[in-house]
C-alpha cells in the first residue's frame, strides 16, 4: 500500500492554469472592462498565482491594446498572453503590447481547422489553412520562443488534418498547442480520445504542451477538461466564475478544487493559491456586475450553507460529514474584525487587503471617507459593504457623475425626481415626473444625458441583512447592439438605482468610444 501511494505521488503531474477571464470572459455581453478594471483583476490573478494571464486581443481596439500593454508592464510572475489571428498584422500588433513582459510574453495565434469553419467562415482550402498556420507561428517565433497556437473548432476537425496541423506548427516553433472545444460540443470520452490520438500520432508532440479550452454549451466544460488532462494535456484554459462567450468557459475554481479534493484518484496538482478563489470571484462580480448564482459550486453563496436538520446535526458532530472541502480552503473566512464608525484607517485597510483589494493612497482615502459615511448610517459594516464601496470608488469613467438626487412620492402624489449631475465636468440639473420614484429618477437622468439606451433588466437586492442594509441595484442597458451592466449601492434604494444606471451609461460610453477608436 505504501509503495502504491509513493508511486502515485511520483506520477503526479503539474497542470498549468491559463486564465482567459480578461479575454474570452470579457467577450460575453455585459462583461466588458476598462483598462483600470482589467489591471485590478490582473493583480488579483497574480495573487491567485495563475500560470498565464490572457490579457486581451491587442488588435481589436486601442483600448484592448493599452490594457494588454499595461498588464504586461505591471504584472510580475505569470506569463502574459495576447490573442491574435494568423495574420502578420495581428501578430506584430500583439508583440508591440506584449514585449514589455519580456520572456514572460506569450503570443497566442489561431486559425480555424474544422471543415465547417474553413468552408463557410474562412473560405479557404485545408492546404491554405495549414500554410497560414505555419506562417503565423514562424512570425510569432521571430519575436519570442513562447508561442501558443490554437486550432479553432478542433473538436469538429478531421483527426488526420488536426494531427497534420499540430505537427506542422510545432515544427514551426509553437511550444504550446491548444485543442479547443470552441462550441462546447464534445463529451468527456470523445475529448479524451482526441487528445490521446494526438499523443499517439503526432511524432513531435512531446516538444509542446497540449492545452485545452472548453466551452460550456452542454454543461461539460469542466468534465471535458478533466478528461483531457487524463489523456495527457498539460494546460487548461479557464475563467473565474466560468464566464465567457455564450454559456461560458471551464470554471477555474471548479477545475482546481476538483483536483485538490480528489487527489486520491486524480494525480494532478496546480500552483493555484486556492484561498484567493473567493476574493477573485467577488472582485469579478463587483467589476462586471454579473452575479454568481447562489448554488454555484465552490464560490456560490450556498456552497457551504446547510439548512436541513439532518445535515446541520452531522455538521455539528463532524464537518466532514457534509463538507468535502473547507470554506477556508477557498478563501471564505469569517472576519475577526467588526468594523463600525469607531474603526480606524489601519483596520479598514487591513480588511480590504484580506478581501483582495489593493488600493493606492488616493483611492484608499476616498473609500475610507465612504466607509465612515456609511458607518454613521449602519451599526456594523460588513465585507459585502466594503466590496461595494471599493467598486464605486475604483471606477474611472467620469463622463457622467451623480451629484445629488431628491425624490418626492406617495400613495396620492405623482413621483417627482430632481437630479443634479456633472457631465464632462459641467453641472446640469432637471426634474421629471414618473410612475414611481425609480422611474422618475431614471427619466431625469435620461433627459440630462440625452441617452437612447434601453433598460432591459433591473434587479434590486440587499447586500446584507437588516433594515439599515445597503441596497444593491444591477441594471442591464442596451444600445446599438451593445449591452452593458451597471451596479450601484446605497442605503437609499433610489440613489442606488441612479448610480447603477449612470454606471451603465458610463460603461456604454467607454465601450462605444473604444470601438470608434478601433475604426
Amino acid at each position: 500500500m505504501a509503495k502504491a501511494k509513493q508511486a502515485a505521488k511520483d506520477e503526479t503531474r503539474v497542470i498549468k492554469i491559463f486564465d482567459t477571464t480578461l479575454r474570452d470572459g470579457e467577450q460575453a455581453p455585459g462583461n466588458s472592462m476598462n483598462i483600470e478594471e482589467k489591471l485590478r483583476f490582473a493583480k488579483q490573478l497574480q495573487k491567485l498565482n495563475v500560470d498565464v494571464i490572457e490579457a486581451g486581443f491587442p488588435i481589436a481596439s486601442e483600448g484592448d491594446f493599452e490594457a494588454v500593454k499595461k498588464v504586461a508592464q505591471s504584472i510580475k510572475g505569470p506569463e502574459i498572453a495576447g490573442l491574435c489571428r494568423s495574420s502578420i498584422k495581428d501578430i506584430d500588433r500583439a508583440w508591440e503590447a506584449l514585449k514589455y513582459a519580456g520572456e514572460k510574453g506569450r503570443i497566442h495565434t489561431f486559425i480555424a481547422t474544422s471543415d465547417i469553419h474553413m468552408k463557410y467562415k474562412l473560405q479557404m482550402e485545408p492546404a491554405q489553412v495549414l500554410e497560414s498556420a505555419v506562417k503565423a507561428v514562424k512570425r510569432a517565433a521571430g519575436y519570442t520562443p513562447n508561442v501558443e497556437f490554437s486550432c479553432e473548432d478542433a473538436v469538429r476537425t478531421q483527426l488526420s488534418f488536426l494531427a497534420q496541423v499540430v505537427e506542422a506548427v510545432i515544427a514551426a516553433g509553437a511550444t504550446t498547442v491548444n485543442i479547443p472545444d470552441t462550441v462546447g460540443y464534445t463529451v468527456p470520452f470523445e475529448y479524451f480520445n482526441i487528445i490521446k490520438y494526438l499523443k499517439d500520432n503526432v511524432p513531435n508532440i512531446e516538444k509542446a504542451v497540449i492545452s485545452v479550452h472548453c466551452h460550456n454549451d452542454l454543461g461539460l466544460s469542466v468534465a471535458n477538461s478533466i478528461a483531457a488532462i487524463q489523456a495527457g494535456a498539460g494546460q487548461v484554459e479557464c475563467t473565474i466564475n466560468g464566464i465567457g462567450e455564450r454559456a461560458g468557459n471551464c470554471s477555474l475554481e471548479e477545475f482546481v478544487m476538483i483536483l485538490r479534493t480528489r487527489r486520491d484518484i486524480l494525480p494532478f496538482v496546480t500552483g493555484i493559491a486556492t484561498e484567493q478563489l473567493t476574493p477573485a470571484s467577488r472582485l469579478l462580480t463587483n467589476i462586471t456586475g454579473i452575479a454568481v448564482q447562489p448554488n454555484k459550486s465552490v464560490v456560490g453563496a450556498n456552497a457551504f450553507a446547510h439548512e436541513a436538520g439532518i445535515h446541520q446535526h452531522g455538521m455539528l458532530m463532524d464537518k466532514s460529514t457534509y463538507e468535502i472541502m473547507t470554506p477556508e480552503s477557498v478563501g471564505l473566512t469569517a472576519s475577526a474584525l467588526v468594523l463600525g464608525k469607531h474603526s480606524g484607517r489601519h483596520a479598514f485597510k487591513k480588511r480590504l487587503e484580506e478581501l483582495g483589494h489593493d488600493l493606492d493612497d488616493e483611492m484608499l482615502n476616498r473609500a475610507f471617507d465612504r466607509f465612515k459615511a456609511l458607518a454613521d448610517l449602519k451599526k456594523e459594516v460588513f465585507d459585502e459593504d466594503l466590496d461595494a464601496i471599493v467598486t464605486d470608488e475604483s471606477r474611472e469613467e467620469d463622463q457622467f457623475k451623480l451629484d445629488h438626487i431628491t425624490v418626492t412620492c406617495g400613495s396620492f402624489a405623482v413621483a417627482t425626481a430632481t437630479v443634479q449631475m456633472e457631465i464632462d465636468g459641467k453641472p446640469v440639473r432637471t426634474a421629471e415626473l414618473g410612475d414611481g420614484p425609480v422611474d422618475s429618477a431614471l427619466k431625469a437622468i435620461r433627459k440630462l444625458t440625452k441617452t437612447k439606451a434601453k433598460l432591459t433588466q433591473y434587479n434590486v437586492g440587499s447586500i446584507t441583512g437588516g433594515t439599515d442594509a445597503q441596497g444593491e441595484v444591477t441594471v442591464r442597458v442596451e444600445e446599438g447592439g451593445h449591452t452593458v451592466v451597471g451596479k450601484g449601492a446605497s442605503t437609499d434604494i433610489i440613489v442606488a438605482s441612479a448610480k447603477a444606471f449612470i454606471h451603465a451609461l458610463n460603461r456604454l460610453h467607454c465601450k462605444q468610444k473604444r470601438l470608434t477608436d478601433a475604426v
